[in-house]
């Protein structure tokens, strides 16, 4: 017969509880990213085993700062989730940015480093003393002849010198390595103190009929990630497609590592509401001024300074306020777009890993090739070069947002420039940077220039040239800009307008002439017009 003690009992009764419904930790994979233009949702899995009853399960690898309306979680084989509840966590290494935690990975294999060299000077210490002892020994033995004594000095001077020599490289080595240690351990402060993001945990509780396993899927979305297009756009020729390479610019200090997670970039903003105004009635009311401020007297400055001081004291206030290569020609096969809804979504199904580091890192999104007008373009009163421009038309199916631009023409890189579809219309303008082979050049022709005053008013005739030449070895389309001033004063009159046989808009006089240039064909434009103003007075900005 057993006989177990109550106490013990009870104390064993207590650790089976305890160990049913013990709180066990479960680390989450981080499979999914859906990146915001600001934000991101974040979708973790993981498998976990449940006894029966109630269960708590606390997961890392959990991103900080999260958006706590945002946090679902989802359970299989009928597992009920009660409660879910998440926490920073500001313990350990997961503050740490990557960089942090490489410098700090440094540090300690040095440490390791500095350790043997600590252990092989003590080792040469004990040799050169142990050589010492022995000389000393050798030294009191008389018996030995002058050709031994000999050889064991100069054995004893070439070991001796050796151990010296030893000694003073790994002393030498200690000490760059101290230097380095010390070096890398401020760059470590430095780098703690830019304020990274910390990682967080949530804790989960489920209950279970039975004990089983099931597959957690958890999302949230986080507020520290983002993404931004930039484009890639590459012409080889003027007779050939314009091609477009649509990039993203993503990043995110999200306090975890988004590592092999499959990428949705979105351009949807989560932060902004959804919602729609509306307006309240809008009612009008005559201005009041405000009254003047009561006058001071001397009998009434006690009264004010108890008023003053019931306020506060002072009665002042203060207002405040990628490049082409083989790898990327296929993206396409790897990326789908989704614009059915509100947002514009592109599924990549290519595995990407985003440090948490804040900073941009480049994804390819989709490859577009466009059929494209070429033309060259030129404002020679304000710019001597002419500008190669691609034309497109049902740009609208491309997805585009406002970015910046990385421009190639004929294999070389060209300048940067930028894409903004808000102010686009029917034809989308791409320009491909300047062309030295067209010349432009803009002169005022002195000859007929003449001031006259005629009665009470003075006439001034002003007359320019434009020649253009294509040393080009194939024809090309450019369009000239030029203007006419445009007068706001009825004592200002523009008369004897001769336009060169360009288009004249007739609000803002602004001239435009198209052309069609062979190669190493030269033309010559000239225009002229002739403004009329009271004497004696001057006009601002008509030269």
């Amino acid at each position: 017969m057993s006989f177990t003690h109550p106490v013990l009992a009870s104390v064993l009764f207590l650790s089976v509880l305890s160990s049913a419904n013990a709180q066990t930790k479960q680390k989450l994979n981080i499979d999914e990213a859906t990146v915001f233009l600001n934000g991101a949702e974040l979708t973790s899995r993981a498998k976990v085993n449940l006894v029966k009853g109630e269960n708590e399960i606390l997961f890392s690898n959990v991103a900080g700062d999260i958006n706590n309306q945002s946090i679902s979680v989802s359970a299989s084989n009928g597992v009920v989730v009660e409660a879910a509840t998440f926490q920073n966590n500001y313990l350990g290494d997961e503050i740490l940015s990557p960089r942090a935690r490489e410098i700090k990975d440094s540090i300690e294999i040095l440490n390791d480093s500095k350790k043997l060299i600590n252990d092989k000077l003590t080792v040469i210490t004990e040799e050169i003393a142990v050589l010492f002892n022995n000389k000393k020994v050798g030294g009191e033995n008389t018996g030995l002849s002058v050709t031994e004594l000999t050889k064991l000095l100069d054995l004893y001077n070439a070991r001796y010198e050796s151990y010296l020599n030893q000694k003073g490289r790994q002393e030498e080595l200690q000490k760059k390595t101290d230097e380095r240690i010390a070096k890398l351990k401020r760059q470590l402060d430095e780098e703690q103190k830019k304020g990274v993001q910390p990682g967080g945990q949530m804790l989960v509780k489920f209950f279970a009929k039975e004990a089983t396993s099931t597959s957690v899927v958890i999302d949230y979305i986080v507020p520290n990630a983002g993404w931004a297009p930039t484009y890639d756009v590459m012409a080889d020729a003027v007779n050939l497609p314009v091609k477009l390479f649509y990039k993203a610019n993503i990043h995110q200090n999200s306090g975890v590592s988004w590592n092999n997670v499959k990428l949705t970039l979105s351009t949807g903003n989560p932060n902004e509401g959804v919602n729609a105004p509306s307006l309240t009635p809008w009612y009008l009311a005559f201005y009041m001024p405000p009254p003047p401020p009561p006058k001071i007297t001397m009998s009434a400055k006690p009264q004010y300074k108890a008023a003053m001081s019931r306020r506060g004291g002072d009665a002042m206030g203060v207002a405040g306020g990628l490049n082409d290569n083989a790898e990327e020609s296929s993206i396409n096969d790897y990326v789908s777009v989704d614009n059915a809804g509100v947002n514009t979504n592109f599924e990549i199904d290519l595995p990407y890993t985003i440090p948490c580091d804040g900073k941009q890192h480049l994804v390819a999104v989709k490859k577009y090739e466009l059929p494209a007008t070429y033309r060259y373009f030129a404002v020679p009163k304000l710019d001597k070069d002419a500008f190669l421009q691609a034309q497109v038309t049902h740009w609208e199916d491309l997805n585009l947002l406002p970015g910046t631009t990385n421009i190639f023409y004929e294999g070389t890189y060209v300048g940067q420039g930028m894409i903004d579809v808000r102010n686009v219309k029917d034809t989308f303008t791409i320009s491909l940077g300047r062309d030295k082979k067209v010349i432009v050049k803009r002169d005022r022709d002195t000859q007929r220039r003449s001031v006259k005053t005629i009665g009470t008013n003075v006439r001034e005739e002003f007359a320019y040239s434009i020649t253009i030449r294509n040393t080009r070895k194939e024809n090309i389309n450019l369009t000239i800009n030029d203007q006419i001033p445009v007068s706001n004063d009825k004592d200002i009159a523009i008369e004897d307008i001769e336009n060169g046989g360009a288009d004249i808009d007739p609000t803002t006089a602004l001239m435009t002439w198209n052309l069609v240039l062979q190669p190493n064909e030269t033309k010559k434009l000239s225009f002229g017009f002739t403004v009329k103003y009271p004497k004696g007075k001057t006009i601002n900005n008509l030269r």
